[in-house]
């Protein structure tokens, strides 16, 4: 009996042992697996954290991302809106440009006509300085005339001759014809400007000829006759006579005019 005893003590206590260190070896365990367990959860909830900052994101991400699309939107429709108006200002532009063009061809045109209008004035002014030039003549015939008329008064013993008029008139300038009015002929004298540009030209007959607007002339060249003019503008001394295209290269300076039957 002490011998099984003293036998069952020791294993008794190898078996205590042997508890005690597996005891020890599954605390030491379940510390480890403890440990690990709040280090995982730890880091669970850092990924937890880490996942709703980056949803936070996203979902930051996606309200950025929308408010572009809207402004991209915005930014579409003022493109277009700016490219309606450049095709507007375009437009307008080449109107302006259209216009600017119109008015650089009326402009040459005006100039054209001023100078044409210069160039008759300028005839018309040498005209005038003929007149007054035959009018100082006349008046100087005329103060000759009535002093030798003076004269023949005082030896013709106190007889009175009568009174004697003197026409004090400037005198004509030069033109080939005769009174067409007085003696039934048609009118007739000749061509002073040709304008090629605006198909027309000035002959020496006007108003005081009895010339008015819508008479029509024939026109000589060396003798036979090339074509028609009819006045459109009539002046005093003067007259500006439109002629079909066709007279343009043909027509010339000095040409006889004949007025026709009305």
């Amino acid at each position: 009996m002490n011998r099984k005893g003293a036998i069952l003590i020791p294993a008794l206590i190898g078996l205590i042992f042997i508890s005690l260190a597996l005891a020890v070896g599954a605390f030491y365990s379940y510390q480890n697996e403890h440990a690990k367990t709040i280090q995982l959860q730890a880091q669970i909830e850092e990924l937890n954290t880490r996942q709703r900052i980056t949803e936070g994101k996203l979902a930051d991400s996606k309200k950025v991302a929308t408010e572009l699309q809207i402004k991209l939107e915005e930014a579409k429709g003022q493109i277009s809106v700016l490219g309606k108006e450049l095709d507007q200002e375009k437009s307008a532009r080449l109107e302006a440009s259209n216009r600017l063009e119109q008015f650089k061809a009326d402009l040459e045109q005006q100039k054209a006509l001023r100078r044409d209008i210069e160039t008759m004035l300028n005839q018309a002014k040498d005209n005038g300085k003929r007149l007054v030039e035959d009018n100082k003549i006349i008046r100087k015939q005329k103060d000759e005339l009535e002093a030798k008329i003076k004269d023949l008064e005082v030896g013709a013993n106190g007889v009175e001759l009568g009174t004697v008029v003197v026409n004090t008139e400037p005198a004509p300038v030069k033109v080939e014809k005769k009174s067409g009015v007085s003696q039934g002929k048609n009118l007739e004298g000749k061509v002073m400007v040709v304008n090629k540009d605006y198909n027309f030209a000035v002959i020496n007959l006007g108003s005081k000829d009895g010339v008015n607007i819508g008479d029509q002339f024939s026109v000589y060249h060396g003798g036979k006759i090339i074509g028609e003019v009819k006045v459109e503008k009539v002046h005093e001394s003067m007259s500006a006579a439109g002629f079909a295209v066709e007279l343009k290269d043909t027509l010339k300076e000095d040409d006889k005019v004949v007025q026709k039957a009305k």
